[in-house]
């Protein structure tokens, strides 16, 4: 009887495996992207006053047809994940753990697409992740085209970066340029230098990152530093990418050019002058400590592109203490 058993406990279990090969050989021809659907400033918080839209799309690269599940609650169709500059994950939020941790009933839809087409829908990424603090993450979306209950077979998506800038304060409606309904379409201006310096200053001050970083060259500021400069020069451009995204993360915390993003307790344009395409702007600024204040001396270093003025470099002098 043994000799007998296990010939068809072998057979039994090679015909379980070439069934699920046969499965996971299907959605192999799946492609899954991501991308935002309407981009605008992220903020930490409530995913309704602040939601972050991805648009999801499933294209068939094969010459058959893919076929798929996609669950009415979508929350049982796919997950996001979002990871720190030092790859940790941030936590799901507590709706989408409760939901996944009751028993209930799943009703879905299966979905056939043919060579060549694609498939796509709009997903808010906070119904999925808790995002509470301010930084740059990195988005990946997982689609489970069996259900999230049968997660054996999973398609990843590519990566975006999110920026994640501090909440605006309630001080945010000032006279700087900004669109109050989303903020999105922020955009520099033609205006003067000793403006964009202006501009700039306030925005820091009221911590503003979005205004803050709107007349300045991000990219010239970072490979003021000779050794990220060799490091740029010889990145790729999705590299490139992500260094500038982590220079403008460690600007908003603080951990680098301290200079350029102290913030004044006041300030003075005591000088302007520029040709038409490059030119300096000298700021007297005053910042306050506990027992004085230092009196600083700022020369901001301007160019022209486009009819707009950027900061792409800058130096400081300190006059003492008052």
């Amino acid at each position: 009887m043994k000799r007998i058993l296990l010939p068809i406990i072998t057979i039994f279990s090679l015909l379980v495996n070439f069934a699920y090969s046969e499965t996971a050989a299907d959605y192999s021809q799946a492609s899954v992207s991501i991308k935002f659907y309407d981009r605008t400033m992220y903020y930490p918080g409530s995913k309704d006053d602040n939601p972050i839209y991805v648009d999801v799309a499933i294209t068939n690269k094969g010459t058959e047809t893919l076929r798929f599940k996609l669950a009415d609650d979508r929350m049982f169709s796919l997950d996001f994940y979002a990871y720190t500059i030092k790859n940790t994950t941030l936590p799901h939020t507590k709706d989408l753990v409760i939901k996944r941790s009751t028993n209930q009933t799943v009703y879905f839809r299966e979905l056939a697409i043919e060579p060549g087409e694609t498939y796509s829908f709009v997903e808010n990424v906070k119904d999925y992740i808790q995002i509470d603090e301010p930084s740059i993450y990195y988005l990946e979306m997982r689609f489970y085209p069996e259900l999230y209950k049968s997660r054996m077979i999973e398609i990843a998506s590519n990566r975006l970066s999110l920026d994640i800038r501090p909440a605006p304060s309630a001080s945010s409606s000032s006279i700087l340029p900004v669109e109050n309904k989303t903020t999105s379409l922020l955009k520099p201006e033609a205006i003067s230098p000793d403006k964009v310096v202006e501009q700039t200053i306030t925005a820091r001050q009221k911590s503003l990152w979005d205004q803050y970083f709107l007349y300045m060259d991000i990219e010239q500021m970072m490979v003021r530093n000779s050794e990220v400069n060799r490091k740029y020069k010889n990145a790729s451009a999705d590299e490139r990418n992500r260094m500038l995204q982590i220079y403008k993360a460690d600007l908003m915390q603080n951990r680098i050019d301290y200079d350029i993003v102290s913030i004044p307790e006041r300030f003075h344009i005591e000088n302007t002058s520029y040709s038409q395409t490059e030119g300096t702007v000298s700021v007297l600024e005053w910042f306050r400590y506990p027992n004085f204040s230092e009196k600083k001396r700022y020369i901001y270093k301007v160019r022209q592109r486009d009819g707009i003025w950027q900061i792409y470099d800058y130096s400081v002098t300190n006059l003492g203490t008052e």
